[in-house]
């Protein structure tokens, strides 16, 4: 919502107090909100700053604001704001939480008392009609010790209940991959009233519509539940455009890569004429969503993480990710084996790290140049357990 990085703006773990300088970092809303757009927003709001303070959020209307329990009380908001008689164009965020759910749903399949605040699903089938196991459900060797230590901490058990499966033939991994399904199919839902909604308003075909997601779920793949690490299932997250007058459809661009952190607001307020603020770095994505050749693009895109033990406490330890074209590095600022390297062409289910395979000696040198250059040249406070771009310890 800023179009900054967490480092940047502070915000790099979760928690309603996380100190967060509104002054510094406004919402980018703000920036249609002055260009004349009317500017909504419905549903989950997790940022902690009010966002009823129009001048510093730019929402002149703002409903169901709550962090989880809002899927019931998006849609008719939203229809009604979009269906307004208006002269000016309009601004509208619809934030689901689902399918977010699967959080409290892999606690009740351990026993732990949680509830499905998003919405009920079927109850669960018999065995035969689970979905499989993944092919990639084993962590790849030489994992980052952080990763796992943060996994079975003490005091994260509520959050990765998975750690009490017993390996694949604990029906609970097939169960959870289940229930994950059942949300995405009960947002879909909502999403379609939503689209059905702006089709009868006679407002579809000159709407730009972005669906996207601020994180993915591990999905059981690596043995995994939830969400903070850099594996595909959890950071990948779709960016879907469609805008009728100006992108054909069903054009997939795998090629480009984006930081939707940093790229969404650059690329609507491109679609809408809205200059970009000096201060941002991010990119647009429309000119590749149009099929546009030689438009700006980067060359790689940076992730963090926070490994944080506990809502509101921010973790010692954090994690750097670089996505080049073909390439995932990964770093971590403590624990042993804190390198990772994917090739994503040739291993695309990230079974196997090559941080330590000497053909790979010159992909990984290159990407530890650009991970260090890339946190030099933008005062990142991280530090490397691993080492510099030139094999030596990095100070």
């Amino acid at each position: 919502m800023t179009g900054t990085m967490p480092h940047e703006n502070g915000v790099d773990y979760n928690g309603e107090q996380v100190p967060f300088n509104t002054d510094a970092f406004p919402i980018l809303a703000g920036n249609f909100l002055r260009a004349g757009y009317d500017t909504g927003h419905f549903g989950k709001w997790h940022i902690p700053a009010d966002i009823h303070n129009t001048e510093w959020s730019g929402f002149g209307t703002a409903e169901s604001v709550r962090n989880n329990r809002v899927d019931f009380d998006i849609v008719s908001p939203c229809l009604q704001f979009i269906n307004k008689e208006r002269e000016q164009p309009f601004l509208a965020f619809a934030s689901f939480v689902n399918p977010h759910d699967i959080c409290e749903f892999a606690r009740i399949l351990s026993g732990i008392p949680d509830e499905l605040k998003n919405g009920q699903i079927p109850d669960l089938p018999d065995a035969d009609e689970l979905p499989p196991l993944p092919e990639n459900w084993s962590p790849p060797e030489d994992e980052p010790t952080a990763m796992r230590d943060h996994y079975t901490h003490e005091r994260t058990e509520n959050v990765y209940p998975s750690r009490r499966w017993d390996g694949k033939d604990d029906l609970r991994w097939r169960q959870y991959l289940w229930g994950y399904y059942r949300m995405i199919e009960l947002v879909d839902g909502y999403i379609g009233m939503l689209l059905d909604g702006l089709e009868a308003s006679g407002q579809a075909d000159r709407t730009v519509i972005v669906f996207a997601s601020d994180h993915g779920d591990g999905m059981a793949r690596h043995h995994w539940n939830q969400k903070t690490v850099f594996y595909d299932e959890c950071a990948r997250i779709p960016f879907i455009m469609c805008w009728p007058e100006a992108i054909p459809s069903g054009l997939v661009d795998a090629n480009h890569l984006v930081n939707l952190g940093t790229d969404l607001f650059p690329t609507i307020m491109d679609a809408a004429g809205i200059a970009k603020p000096r201060h941002l770095k991010g990119l647009s994505a429309l000119p590749s969503a149009r099929g546009i050749a030689g438009a700006p693009e980067h060359r790689f895109v940076v992730s963090q993480n926070n490994l944080q033990p506990a809502y509101e406490e921010r973790g010692e330890v954090s994690g750097r990710m670089v996505r080049t074209t073909r390439y995932k590095y990964v770093c971590y600022s403590n624990g042993e084996d804190p390198e990772q390297l994917f090739d994503m062409e040739e291993d695309p289910l990230e079974t196997r790290n090559f941080a330590k395979h000497p053909a790979y000696a010159d992909v990984l040198n290159e990407h530890r140049g650009l991970l260090r250059n890339w946190v030099d040249e933008n005062d990142d406070f991280f530090r490397f357990k691993g080492v510099g771009s030139k094999g030596t310890p990095h100070p």
